[in-house]
């Protein structure tokens, strides 16, 4: 495998990045957020789901193409073109090769971070942590016993480009629905509490946890497609693009500034 690919690897590389799949366990809290919340945070064309749900899931994954991998997410419910989904509004991994993939295929919004996953009988634990902030803390004690199951669901997300000169962006974003198959071996079902907060760059904390609906141990299959269903604006999706971004303006280390920022 050198710097420039031959056909023959190109293929390989193609039919992994088309046909990915993954197996593993994690932990996944629903509750219900702000309306105004979901309004503010959504970008068009999206829109609210029917209630103003969100999930934050945190767990380990094997993969066909990714190595293994752990991570979490936050998902707040959403619709477009009559598809109910959920928009991938931060996610966290723990390797580079499932970021780079999520990034530069799906367009989800991912960041390098540490996370935990502990189970004690019937009560589990899991965090999701970066520059020594805990983002993500979830709790749940499981009380029934799902079973196996086959289920579907879809995610939204965008791809877009920085400008080269560093003002806007260099095309219009790209809306991407990804539709899951999901095959759960095992889903164990209970109470739970989730706590969200803002780290430097990660504002978490403005999402309000109103009512945890429920709180998920579960074990599965999956396998996603991913498309490309819409476009917005360059000029529109800008403030949402250096929202999933870290804080350009906090990551300054130069004692005296060349050049101050207007």
């Amino acid at each position: 495998m050198g710097f420039v690919k031959t056909e023959a690897e190109l293929g390989r590389i193609q039919r992994l990045l088309s046909a990915p799949r993954w197996t593993g366990e994690w932990l996944a809290v629903r509750f219900t957020t702000e309306p105004e919340t979901v309004d503010c945070l959504l970008p068009p064309p999206l829109e609210p789901g029917p209630e103003p749900l969100a999930t934050a899931t945190i767990g380990r994954w094997q993969s066909n193409a990714l190595g293994d991998f752990a991570g979490g997410v936050l998902n707040l419910s959403a619709r477009h073109d009559g598809v109910d989904g959920w928009y991938v509004l931060a996610m966290y991994m723990d390797a580079e090769p499932p970021l780079t993939f999520g990034r530069e295929v799906f367009g989800e919004p991912k960041k390098l971070a540490k996370s935990g996953l502990f189970r004690d009988s019937n009560r589990v634990h899991a965090w999701i942590e970066r520059h020594g902030c805990r983002l993500i803390d979830l709790t749940a004690d499981l009380v029934e016993d799902l079973g196996a199951s086959t289920s579907e669901r879809h995610t939204f997300n965008f791809k877009a480009r920085t400008d080269a000169s560093g003002w806007g962006l260099e095309e219009d974003a790209i809306l991407t629905r990804t539709h899951f198959s999901v095959q759960m071996r095992s889903e164990r079902r209970g109470h739970g509490t989730v706590t969200l907060r803002s780290g430097p760059h990660d504002p978490l904390g403005e999402v309000p946890v109103l009512e945890v609906r429920s709180a998920t141990l579960g074990q599965d299959d999956s396998v996603p497609s991913c498309q490309s269903v819409a476009t917005i604006g360059a000029a529109t999706f800008l403030p949402y693009h250096y929202g999933r971004q870290d804080d350009w303006l906090a990551l300054s280390s130069a004692a005296h500034p060349y050049a101050s920022v207007g």
